[in-house]
């Protein structure tokens, strides 16, 4: 969420971002600002100087000039603006706001929420502070927290939509679904194509949507002044609607629509990520042996396909009173991709060049980055599906971690990924082919690096849990160095917040009738067919 404009500021006096200003100086204000909307660098730079030369260390001109530093992330800079803005107006609530944006952004965060928190403290009866502190809070996992600052939000912007959606979602993730459903409703009573709050209902998978959703849904689709967002969201809703209601080609035609139209924003080459593949099998092949081969094991990595079981063995794990359950987290990722700043090659070309102590000290810091995880658990888990492609490179970077890799039937799980709505794009998703090569790569992947040491890796089939409870908690709990502890046989009890799609589904005991993809029939054959599975037909 970008900070109030120009436009806000003049109407809230209580930021008094233009005090000072003639009004040729506020004009360029409004054009940095809208430039700055739009993406154009060229146009921001020149109204903020021409406003800068008129009035000298102005803060609002400082602060947008930190907004346009950090959207084209060179933090050093975007720091030094909003720290020159705040030098000025030491009070000034939506500058410290905006540097906590910066802060996370170069992963400052413990800076970044004090930032926040100052900003909420300067100006109380301000919405975007309290909204950066409330989207903040819930995105580490402090769902309480991230509840009480929205519903403050709620309190003075009651027509705030992404307010509105993101209670909606933290009190889906505390698993208080009575309420998240009441705050989705009020932002469809605001906004009846609301694409997130659509997206918000059909994600309690447990809580199925009504006939009237279903019509309010066709009603809303009719419409032609839906912005693409909302009318893939509301086409992934609908889909749900229509299975809810066992009408399955009519679920299968919207599913089959909504995912056209998300492929149309950002096409997957199935043929370019099977070379990426293999070039990353390639280059993971030989990395040299760990300088400490324990290192890393405070972390439990689950990776598989989405819609796998993820989200229920790590509910499993999160259970046991050695582990913190931390969803999933982006820190593997961008530790690589800072090393990859830092040597100016794409991961693909240092790889091969990169040394026992290189991927020590990159371990560590994947373990620097993650420690606010382990301060009351020694361990934690990180869910992250997509990190089977790392799975070799693992090995060398954080060799002591346990990989856990989720699988569920391969037609159901496809199934059930082409029902989700992915907002990582290009997504592999979006047509029954593409899923069914991304499996085959995906699989074939994993079955290199598990013969290769077994020890590291433990295949953990859904069916197989379902089929015996004990049995295999008991296994994944000995496979990960944990003693057995009976609560994890009740994992549905537990209280912790749950951050993905499967959030309702967690929170009930081992539910036997999952599988959707029979309904079907011959409408999966494309899926059935890549996965080499007899078709129907």
């Amino acid at each position: 969420m970008s900070s109030p404009s120009i436009e806000q500021c003049q109407r809230n006096r209580a930021e008094p971002c233009l005090d000072g200003l003639a009004p040729a100086a506020v004009q360029q204000l409004q054009a940095a600002a809208q430039a700055i909307r739009e993406g154009v660098e060229g146009a921001a730079r020149q109204a903020l100087d021409t406003v800068l030369a008129m009035t000298p260390e102005h803060p609002e001109a400082l602060r947008l000039y930190g907004i346009l530093h950090t959207r084209a992330q060179r933090h050093d800079e975007a720091r030094a603006m909003l720290q020159r803005a705040i030098a000025q107006w030491p009070d000034y609530a939506l500058a410290h706001s905006d540097l906590g944006n910066v802060q996370q952004a170069a992963g400052e965060l413990d800076d970044a929420f004090a930032s926040w928190r100052q900003a909420c403290a300067l100006a109380p009866e301000s919405a975007m502070p309290w909204f950066n502190l409330g989207r903040n809070l819930q995105q580490q996992g402090d769902t309480g927290a991230a509840i009480d600052a929205l519903r403050q939000v709620h309190a003075l912007a009651p027509d705030f939509l992404p307010a509105l959606i993101l209670l909606g979602d933290a009190l889906v993730h505390a698993g208080r679904f009575d309420d998240a459903d009441a705050r989705y409703r009020e932002a469809l009573a605001l906004h009846p194509a609301c694409g997130d709050a659509w997206r918000g209902l059909a994600n309690m998978k447990t809580r199925p949507l009504s006939g009237i959703d279903r019509e309010q849904l066709a009603t809303a689709l009719r419409r032609t002044d839906i912005d693409p967002p909302d009318r893939i969201a509301m086409g992934f809703a609908l889909g749900k609607a229509y299975e809810d209601q066992c009408q399955y080609e009519q679920a299968f035609a919207a599913l089959n629509t909504a995912n056209a139209q998300l492929r149309e924003l950002a096409t997957w080459h199935a043929g370019a990520f099977h070379a990426h593949v293999d070039a990353m099998l390639a280059a993971s092949a030989g990395l040299p042996t760990p300088a400490d081969a324990t290192l890393g094991h405070e972390v439990i990595f689950i990776v598989g396909l989405p819609r796998s079981g993820s989200t229920l063995f790590e509910q499993i794990l999160a259970t046991h009173p050695e582990v913190e359950g931390a969803s999933e987290l982006p820190d593997l990722e961008q530790v690589l991709g800072e090393e990859s700043t830092r040597r100016r090659q794409p991961l693909l070309q240092w790889i091969g060049g990169a040394s026992a102590d290189d991927w020590q000290r990159l371990g560590q810091r994947y373990l620097q980055r993650t420690a606010r995880w382990r301060r009351t658990r020694p361990r934690h888990t990180d869910k992250l599906p997509s990190n089977w492609l790392l799975t070799g490179v693992l090995a060398a970077m954080l060799p002591g971690a346990r990989i856990v890799d989720a699988r569920r039937t391969a037609l159901e799980a496809g199934w059930s990924c082409y029902k989700q709505q992915f907002y990582r794009l290009p997504h592999f998703a979006c047509t029954l082919t593409d899923i069914a090569a991304y499996i085959r790569d995906y699989e074939r992947v994993m079955a290199q690096w598990q013969a290769a040491d077994p020890r590291r890796i433990r295949i953990q089939r859904y069916e197989a849990l379902l089929a015996e409870p004990e049995h295999e908690i008991r296994a994944l709990l000995a496979f990960c160095g944990l003693p057995f502890d009976p609560a994890c046989l009740h994992y549905d009890r537990a209280t912790r917040s749950v951050r993905t799609a499967s959030a309702a589904q967690v929170r009930r005991p081992l539910q036997r009738d999952t599988a959707r993809a029979g309904h079907y029939g011959a409408l999966l054959d494309p899926l059935r067919f890549g996965l080499g599975i007899p078709t129907i037909k």
